[in-house]
């Protein structure tokens, strides 16, 4: 999903218009059902872990145009946001502008400089891939 997650009052807004909408083409469900199908839509598994997620929010914010710091195939490295996008629940693809460029290959032989970099980032601020010595891949903290 690329759309940021609504608050829970447009997700409940969302279900009474699909309501309303699936009534005027003949087939009715009640409100349940309709916050079920919104959950679903955004990619949980029901309303109840929906409605939990949206009241706690995300751990980080992740705000564009924000300052972090962290490690990218263990290269520290510190960086601006320039994009955002909600995968799912608490998980971002983050666009990175990279203050330096960072070599990410460990070889002797050649290198790779990176200024950009793309990763998705959950609720503790890094990435599910890891490093063949099992690091996440990517590891963000926020700068003051």
């Amino acid at each position: 999903m690329n759309a940021p997650l609504p608050t829970a009052r447009q997700a409940k807004e969302l279900a009474k218009r699909l309501r309303m909408k699936l009534a005027d083409d003949g087939t009715e469900i009640g409100h349940g059902a309709s916050l079920e199908m919104i959950a679903h839509q955004h990619g949980f598994r029901d309303w109840n872990t929906m409605s939990a997620a949206l009241a706690g929010g995300p751990s980080h914010d992740w705000p564009i145009g924000a300052k972090v710091s962290g490690t990218y195939l263990s290269h520290p490295f510190t960086a601006t946001v320039m994009s955002r996008t909600t995968v799912r629940a608490d998980w971002v693809r983050l666009e990175l502008h990279l203050d330096e460029a960072i070599d990410v290959v460990t070889s002797s032989r050649f290198s790779n400089f990176r200024k950009h970099i793309f990763g998705v980032v959950g609720p503790k601020g890094h990435s599910e891939e890891r490093t063949s010595d099992g690091q996440p891949q990517l590891q963000l903290n926020l700068l003051p």
